[in-house]
C-alpha cells in the first residue's frame, strides 16, 4: 500500500509540473506521515542516503578539474603534447591522448582529466571540423585509459 501511495504521489506531482526532486521529497515525506513514522526517523534516512563518499568525491573531481583549467596549466599540458605531437596526421587527437597522458599523473582522476582537457580541446578539435562524437570520444577514452591503469603497466 505504501509502494502505491508514493508511486502515485510521485506521478501526481510530476503530472503537476513539481521539479523531480521536489516531487521525490514531497512523495517520501507523505509516505513517512502515511506509516507514522516520527520526522526525526525520515530525517536521520535521508541524511543516511546522502552521505556517500562517491557522491561527493565526483563534484569535487569536476572542481578540481576546471580549477586546473581556469589556472592555466591545462592548457600548457596541451601546448606542450601539441608541440610533440600535433603535427602528425590526425594530430590534435594525438594531443588530446597525449595532453591525457600528461595531465593524469596531475589530477588524479578520469572525471577531472576530461572536465578540464574536454573544455579546452572540444572547441579546438570542432573549430578544426572534427566531428562532435569523435572528438568526444577521443576525449573520454584518453582520460578513463590513463587513469584505470597503474603507470606501470606495459601493454
Amino acid at each position: 500500500m505504501a509502494l502505491t501511495l508514493l508511486l502515485l504521489a510521485l506521478a501526481l506531482l510530476l503530472a503537476l509540473g513539481v521539479p523531480v526532486a521536489f516531487a521525490l521529497f514531497g512523495a517520501s515525506v507523505l509516505v513517512f506521515f502515511f506509516l507514522d513514522i516520527a520526522p526525526v526517523t525520515a530525517v536521520q534516512r535521508m541524511a543516511a542516503g546522502m552521505n556517500v563518499f562517491s557522491l561527493m568525491a565526483i563534484p569535487f573531481f569536476i572542481f578540481a578539474g576546471d580549477l586546473i583549467y581556469r589556472a592555466g596549466i591545462a592548457e600548457k599540458l596541451v601546448r606542450v603534447a601539441d608541440a610533440a605531437l600535433g603535427r602528425a596526421r590526425g594530430g590534435l587527437g594525438q594531443v588530446d591522448v597525449g595532453a591525457s597522458k600528461m595531465f593524469g599523473p596531475v589530477s588524479g582522476s578520469a572525471v577531472a582529466s576530461v572536465s578540464a582537457l574536454g573544455s579546452a580541446l572540444m572547441p579546438m578539435m570542432e573549430e578544426q571540423r572534427y566531428d562532435r562524437d569523435y572528438a568526444v570520444n577521443v576525449t573520454c577514452t584518453a582520460a578513463i585509459r590513463k587513469a584505470s591503469f597503474p603507470a606501470d603497466a606495459r601493454f
